[in-house]
């Protein structure tokens, strides 16, 4: 039996009111042509669907057996309809993000890369932004959602967090930390110091730290990008307080990399979007994307030993030329 789905989405109109005026209304069509529909459909099963009188109109048998298998099949049919939608959207999609500069310049782009092969057709605008202009852009939906880290008394914010980043010092060969392991942040607080000015999230952990250890940081030099933080280091001006994700891929023989301990110091990295937010699936499959790719295999104690080994050689052979 060939149903027009025309006619069946009438009559679930005219069945979900009870009645063929308000059908009318919520169809923007006259009475008289729901009505014709309705008799349409009548005709095509060989059944009266309605029981109709000057005040009512009540389903027959066969028309409740008929609403409830119509309502699974158009609910059937909807759906498959937004899966093919959400398919062709996904193919032909555009996205916004923001991301912290330190995880822009490392992680992301092999991640995008890897989204790409399976998108090729989705542009993207990244916005590399620090803490608060990161909020802010979400705030006034700029982007459809930001990678960085967990900021401080923000509720209005749902963090999704992925991975921890720990902070380091990156210290000049020349400060006589090369055989260490790892720096106290006591001993930090009497080196001059670089850092960066614009996170918010380092600059909470860091006031917390000094309150913990009861000391001052000595800072010497403020900047606004962890690369110059990184070459101000490497020129022998300071030791930067960086994290992790933001160290070098190669070690510079001019530095040496230790974690800060007394007490530990690391962020949250993750997925900021406004509370209640709901993202669209193609950002919702980057995300995604971003909760499986952005964590590194962490080093090992051996490879560790082994690199900072590798940087005092190199620290050697520059040195005797």
């Amino acid at each position: 039996m060939n149903v027009n789905l025309k006619l069946l989405h009438t009559f679930l109109l005219v069945a979900e009111h009870c009645s063929f005026r308000r059908a009318a209304e919520e169809s923007n069509r006259s009475q008289s042509a729901v009505s014709m529909q309705v008799r349409q459909l009548e005709l095509q099963l060989g059944v009266s669907l309605f029981q109709r009188t000057t005040r009512t109109v009540q389903l027959t048998r066969e028309g409740e057996i008929l609403l409830e298998s119509a309502r699974k099949a158009v609910g059937e049919l909807e759906t498959g309809l937004r899966k093919i939608k959400d398919v062709v959207d996904l193919q032909r999609d555009h996205l916004s993000l923001a991301c912290a500069p330190t995880i822009a310049a490392t992680r992301l782009p092999a991640i995008l890369n890897t989204f790409q092969k399976s998108f090729p057709n989705v542009t993207a605008h990244i916005r590399e932004l620090a803490s608060n202009e990161m909020l802010d852009a979400i705030r006034e939906q700029d982007v459809d959602f930001g990678i960085g880290p967990r900021v401080p008394n923000a509720p209005e914010f749902h963090f999704h967090p992925i991975m921890v980043d720990e902070i380091c010092a990156l210290i000049p060969m020349h400060f006589g930390f090369a055989d260490a392991r790892s720096i106290a942040f006591a001993e930090l607080a009497q080196l001059p110091l670089l850092v960066v000015t614009n996170s918010s999230a380092i600059q909470s952990v860091l006031d917390d730290a000094q309150n913990i250890a009861g000391v001052t940081l000595n800072i010497k030099y403020e900047v606004r990008q962890v690369q110059t933080q990184i070459a101000m280091a490497a020129a022998g001006l300071g030791a930067a307080i960086v994290p992790r994700i933001a160290l070098p891929a190669t070690a510079d023989p001019r530095l040496v990399a230790l974690p800060i301990v007394d007490p530990p110091l690391s962020r949250e990295i993750g997925i900021v979007t406004m509370r209640g937010q709901l993202l669209s699936p193609v950002a919702t499959r980057l995300v995604s994307m971003l909760q499986r790719l952005l964590v590194a295999p962490a080093l090992d104690a051996e490879s560790t030993a082994q690199d900072r080994t590798r940087r005092r050689d190199l620290a050697l052979i520059v040195k005797n030329g």
